[in-house]
């Protein structure tokens, strides 16, 4: 398992957080605060939901990355992915160790390959 760059990890979580801006400005009414909170709830369903059907988002999917079980390599159960998805909007991944790991991939026992 080739573990993934940190550029490119970055690259797909900008692209997410974008996808999560474009779609809550398609949605009129709403205040600068309920904007920045809907972007939150589309970021961490989109995450969420993408992680725990195809093992990868749509941003980690467009750079050619996955995420699985650390120790075997194979799929994640959702309820791991929910708890790992809570963390990176909790800004929790900001903690990296010396692997290269994000704090959340280490307590969701995940890590983010190449998938290519």
């Amino acid at each position: 398992m080739e573990q993934a760059s940190l550029g490119r990890r970055f690259l797909a979580l900008a692209i997410d957080w974008g996808l999560g801006y474009a779609i809550s400005g398609l949605i009129k009414g709403q205040s600068a605060h309920q904007h920045q909170v809907t972007v939150l709830a589309i970021f961490f369903s989109e995450i969420a939901l993408m992680t725990s059907l195809t093992q990868a988002s749509i941003g980690q999917r467009l750079v050619g990355l996955k995420v699985v079980d650390a120790n075997t390599g194979a799929f994640v159960s959702p309820l791991r992915i929910l708890g790992r998805s809570l963390m990176i909007c909790l800004v929790v991944p900001a903690i990296f160790t010396k692997e290269g790991r994000g704090f959340h991939d280490l307590l969701s026992n995940t890590v983010v390959i190449s998938a290519r």
